[in-house]
């Protein structure tokens, strides 16, 4: 009875969320039907857990619909699909990106880079509260991957925290709110390439091709406010030393008792691709450079390579002040991100090799082997998204407004999609634990639906690209919070080995905190936006509103004793 309620609710939030297109042969022929690829690759990922098997499946049925159940065209039409998508030189580079930056990780943290700064920064570390913050602000640098985040904090600042009795709980919920939250937000990671393809071909769906992507992704920042809330939220309560719900307990456990676990956990949990080489002395520098080079030159080649790309009177603007904000605007948002970023961190990776090369750390051989057994690591990410890529064509193939926009859009209030859409992408997400896959199969629906309710509430203009915005940025917030929450998640996972905390122990203690932050994110944050309210108001608010809920419903633990 449960599951099949599970599938009505699934069903009925599902049937919010779909597309606006041209009139097309197949919704003629197969109405409601259209929605079967995305609805079977949900229901499956609920069911199975297994992202990659939902979206196949998913891809399969809208093939299976095109070629009239023929099961070899159906077979075929989906492997040509996979085959577009890595054909594409936007997908192609965002690919290539994505495991190149996987492969510099791993060199960096080889050469102890990532470890030495830690280590720098722990030195700081001198009541709960700087410890804390600490682990916060390592947490913001590696800002370039989420699993080395979760991975490199925790092994450093468990001697440090366990030292000033905060709960290893505490810890890893630090580093997991550092770990997608900040990825999702960094203009340059692992994540990037991922969410900008989704944001293009989403608007393609509108007949909006002409879109910067990376711009769009830009002006989403703003609006993630289940990110920024929630990393305001860890400072704080670092720096405020309050706590309530499971982790007022585990942290009074740790502070009364010097019991930092409950539940004792083995302590060799790292990924070899994530340690450095044995009997090295590691530099600051040997990180630095590297992700300077990537950064810097990441944003030297977004503006060259959009420079090459304008003409005209914005050519001239830009000739005439270019180093304006104008200049850096349009020049960025006329670049092409996959292909800069490949290009970027193609030559960090080669910076990165040299260093180690030079320092007799590893030789040619040894760092090759390092790089690509960093890129193998993000093979998976590779194939989420052809597979993602592949749903989004199928999707966009089958169309359904004829079907449903002129049912839906004048029935879904203007204020509640974005609230909608992100609750509903932490639903997925959580029950999945993955962001990713909850990314591609909602952006190619959430993108289209919110442009016809917009349009059907008399928006334009830059009303209408800024309603989108919302929507894109509750897809991407929404995705993460479930995933967040998660116990089956990747990054929940990696959290509790990279703190030597007691899996559920975490989860437990962690989902009180996401709940809350996501509530104040959809009260002060979505739904003020969507009817109009400045960002910039409504993070304020926000932000406000986390103080309050931290200093009136938390407990102190500041003066908390060691029991005799």
């Amino acid at each position: 009875m449960r599951k099949s309620r599970l599938f009505l609710l699934l069903f009925v939030c599902l049937s919010i969320f779909t597309f606006g297109a041209d009139a097309n042969p197949y919704v003629e022929k197969f109405k409601f039907f259209t929605l079967l690829p995305p609805l079977i690759a949900i229901i499956l990922a609920f069911i199975t857990k297994n992202v990659i098997l939902s979206l196949i499946i998913g891809v399969l049925s809208g093939s299976m619909l095109i070629n009239s159940g023929n099961v070899i065209k159906s077979f075929t039409d989906l492997c040509s699909r996979i085959i577009a998508s890595m054909a594409d030189s936007w997908n192609a580079g965002i690919i290539l990106q994505v495991l190149v930056i996987g492969g510099l990780i791993a060199v960096i943290t080889k050469m102890g880079g990532a470890r030495a700064i830690a280590e720098s920064l722990s030195k700081r570390a001198k009541t709960p509260a700087s410890a804390q913050i600490i682990a916060w602000l390592m947490g913001l640098f590696i800002f370039f991957d989420d699993y080395a985040n979760s991975l490199i904090v925790g092994p450093i600042m468990k001697p440090i925290t366990d030292k000033m009795r905060i709960s290893r709980e505490k810890l890893a919920f630090i580093i997991d709110s550092t770990a997608a939250p900040v990825a999702g937000l960094a203009l340059v990671s692992t994540w990037i390439g991922y969410e900008i393809s989704l944001i293009k071909d989403g608007y393609s769906i509108i007949g909006d091709n002409s879109i910067n992507a990376y711009g769009i992704f830009m002006e989403t920042i703003p609006y993630r406010f289940y990110n920024i809330l929630m990393l305001i939220f860890v400072v704080l309560s670092g720096y405020m030393l309050r706590e309530f719900g499971p982790m007022y307990k585990a942290e009074k456990r740790a502070r009364t008792t010097g019991k930092v676990t409950e539940v004792e956990v083995d302590e060799d949990s790292g990924d070899d691709m994530l340690k450095e080489k044995a009997g090295i002395t590691p530099s600051i520098w040997d990180a630095l450079i590297p992700i300077l080079t990537l950064i810097i030159g990441a944003l030297v080649g977004f503006y060259f390579n959009g420079l090459g790309t304008l003409e005209g009177e914005t050519l001239n603007a830009v000739k005439t002040s270019p180093f304006s904000i104008y200049a850096i605007r349009e020049t960025f948002g006329a670049s092409d991100a996959s292909v800069v970023l490949f290009e970027a961190a193609l030559f960090a990776s080669i910076i990165a090799i040299i260093m180690g090369v030079a320092k007799k750390i590893f030789s040619v051989t040894e760092a090759l082997d390092t790089w690509i057994h960093g890129m193998k690591h993000l093979v998976i990410t590779g194939v989420i998204l052809l597979l993602a890529w592949s749903l989004s064509s199928v999707i966009k193939e089958l169309g359904a407004s004829t079907y449903l926009v002129s049912l839906l859009s004048n029935s879904v209030p203007k204020i509640l999609l974005p609230s909608i859409i992100f609750i509903l992408a932490s639903i997925i997400s959580f029950s999945t634990g993955t962001s990713y896959g909850t990314m591609g199969i909602l952006m190619p629906l959430a993108i289209p639906l919110a442009d016809a309710i917009a349009k059907v509430n008399g928006l334009e203009g830059a009303s209408l690209h800024n309603y989108i915005v919302i929507t894109v940025s509750a897809v991407l917030t929404g995705a993460i919070f479930g995933d967040h929450c998660s116990p089956i998640s990747d990054t929940t996972i990696l959290s509790s080995m990279g703190a030597s905390c007691e899996h559920l122990a975490h989860t437990k203690t962690q989902i009180i905190y996401a709940i809350s932050v996501a509530s104040i994110a959809i009260i002060f944050g979505y739904l003020p936006t969507a009817m109009g309210i400045n960002v910039w108001i409504s993070l304020g608010i926000g932000s406000i509103a986390i103080w309050a809920l931290i200093r009136f419903v938390g407990k102190s633990v500041k003066n908390l004793e060691l029991e005799k």
